[in-house]
């Protein structure tokens, strides 16, 4: 899957979750300045794992702050 069509499927799932809207979102836009707390954070991670089809290390969660960093996780866990 492509980086676009990641980010893509991020961007939707994070404003669902967040209820936010998707348009606001950018791959440099971080969680926290979307009010995400660390329960949000897991539940959208939960969310992107069961989308994706794959389970996220401890070390790829720890570093995610952005959009972008979850792109990039998802990328690396392919």
């Amino acid at each position: 899957m492509d980086r676009k069509t990641i980010f893509s499927k991020v961007a939707a799932l994070a404003a669902e979750t967040l209820e936010i809207d998707e348009s606001s979102i950018t791959e440099a836009t971080r969680f926290e300045d979307l009010g995400a707390d660390s329960f949000d954070l897991l539940e959208l991670v939960t969310t992107l794992e069961d989308e994706f089809g794959l389970t996220l290390d401890d070390d790829s969660l720890a570093e995610i702050a952005s959009v972008g960093d979850a792109v990039d996780a998802i990328e690396n866990a392919q």
